[in-house]
């Protein structure tokens, strides 16, 4: 018996040996690979696999063994918790501080400042210029994703109008279409601030029209309701916009100043020539301007000029109108 029992204690020492080396090893593979010194910005695109993380993070040289670092993600339960985004790693940290960036989704986030007034255009060569988005064409393909237009109840063929302007943070390789329903959803939420929102989503696009078009034509915030009100009154007795900013929309930089041959290309965004509002939103209104729209001042007043200091002179009637041009403008 005793022959038997002494195979087997050394077996037992041999196994207890090795998994000791083992750990000894793996404690080491985990340990960081530097002094911390030298930063990388690293991707997680959505749906990656631990595997190819692993191999990307040896490739970086920011852990010492793929294979250690898989088995720690496994014992920690955090193999299947990757997040996207791209994370702010350097090579003073531990693999089990890399492993807690990574499932933590405290992502480095890029800021993304849309201006109001600005159409889709516009927001698609910001996003380009950031890299979310390959091109402007491919932001406006987004932009028209019947999907999205659908999920939002936008009766249009895009979300032009929608994309509410304001500053957003976002992680690099933020999903495509996430983006565009993250700013639709900021638009609803802010609008429930607005007194006499409508609720049915074709006054909510009627609504959105001509709110872009108020907040291309206000230079001065206090203007936007009188602004707002001219359009009310001339819709209301069927009389075109004669908006300038409706024309603007047409080209791709807007004219210092516009002419009289302008005012005649063949189109439904020339409210000089078409009754009614244009097809859909000419830019994104910010939050002033859609309550100057939902809530304009009472008054009589048809129409209105640049007087030069950013300021307006409001009409009522086209003779007062017409002397008004003459005394800003000229003959």
């Amino acid at each position: 018996m005793q022959k038997i029992r002494k195979p087997l204690i050394l077996a037992g020492g041999g196994i207890a040996g090795v998994i000791l080396i083992g750990l000894a090893v793996m404690f080491f593979s985990l340990r960081p690979v530097a002094d911390g010194s030298r930063h990388v910005d690293f991707p997680v695109k959505a749906g990656s696999s631990l595997s190819s993380v692993s191999a990307r993070l040896a490739e970086a040289n920011l852990i010492h063994s793929q294979f250690f670092f898989k088995l720690y993600m496994r014992m920690t339960g955090k193999s299947n918790k990757l997040k996207f985004g791209v994370y702010d790693l350097h090579d003073g940290m531990s693999a089990s501080k890399i492993a807690q960036a990574l499932t933590s989704g405290k992502t480095k986030t890029i800021s993304i400042t849309i201006a109001e007034g600005l159409h889709n255009r516009q927001i698609g060569d910001i996003f380009a210029q950031k890299k979310f988005f390959a091109s402007r064409d491919e932001f406006l393909q987004y932009a028209g994703k019947k999907s999205i237009l659908d999920k939002y109840k936008i009766p249009a063929q895009t979300v032009e109008g929608y994309l509410f302007p304001d500053t957003y943070f976002l992680p690099q390789g933020y999903p495509k279409d996430k983006i565009i329903e993250h700013m639709i959803e900021h638009f609803f939420e802010k609008t429930k601030e607005v007194k006499n929102f409508p609720a049915d989503p074709r006054k909510i696009h009627e609504m959105v029209i001509l709110a872009s078009i108020v907040e291309r034509e206000a230079k001065l915030k206090e203007e936007r309701a009188l602004i707002a009100a001219v359009f009310h009154n001339r819709l209301r007795d069927s009389e075109p916009l004669e908006s300038c900013a409706t024309v603007q929309y047409l080209f791709e930089k807007p004219k210092a100043r516009l002419f009289y041959k302008d005012l005649e290309v063949e189109s439904p965004y020339n409210t000089y020539k078409v009754k009614g509002l244009p097809p859909g939103p000419i830019g994104s209104p910010g939050i002033a301007a859609i309550n100057a729209t939902v809530n304009p001042e009472k008054t009589d007043y048809k129409f209105f000029v640049l007087k030069g200091d950013d300021a307006h002179f409001f009409s009522k009637t086209f003779k007062e109108h017409n002397a008004a041009k003459k005394q800003y403008i000229g003959p």
